[in-house]
């Protein structure tokens, strides 16, 4: 082996680093590049793991491939596979279903779904459905039990020290009269 091999091969590494987008731009969300394509979709919101195997699976990429060395043309495969997850998928697995107005299932991702969400619990609110009346009052909304958990107050239990505290002031101010 000559001097030459081992820089080779380090040049060779730090193309291979040079060649990778660092940032994958989907909707207005950036992706770390880094990553691998099944971990990188599930920085979208609305897209978690299983939806990001499905997509990758329906893209014809592999899901553990990094996402920022795939080629622009495989990267605009899992961008509309991205967009037109809801056709691929039972209604069941989206994650907007018969919409109020429209009556179309979508699955909304990014800041889509958060205004999608926001809009409906203000519908609700508004026509005063139970779940409406549970989100205004800051209650819970699914059935959960609420007599032991989910207290927001700020009541402490008994303080045992403060409680000895005051007995023993109490003591010494009977002892001085």
């Amino acid at each position: 082996m000559s001097a030459e091999d081992p820089n080779a091969g380090e040049d060779a590494d730090a193309e291979e680093e040079e060649d990778i987008r660092y940032f994958v731009r989907i909707g207005q969300t950036d992706l770390d590049g880094t990553k691998s394509v099944e971990r990188a979709l599930t920085e979208l919101n609305g897209i978690g793991h299983r939806a990001a195997r499905i997509i990758a699976q329906k893209a014809d990429v592999d899901r553990r491939a990094v996402f920022g060395k795939l080629d622009d043309d495989v990267i605009e495969r899992v961008v509309e596979r991205v967009e037109n997850f809801a056709d691929d998928v039972p209604e069941w697995m989206t994650n907007h279903q018969k919409d109020y107005f429209t009556g179309e299932t979508t699955h909304e991702t990014g800041n889509d779904l958060q205004l999608t969400r926001r809009q409906d619990i203000n519908r609700m609110k508004m026509i005063d459905s139970y779940r409406g009346v549970r989100h205004k009052r800051g209650q819970k909304v699914r059935g959960q039990r609420t007599k032991s958990t989910g207290r927001t107050e700020g009541t402490i239990g008994v303080n045992v020290e403060a409680i000895k505290e005051e007995q023993a002031e109490d003591a010494a101010a009977e002892d001085d009269e």
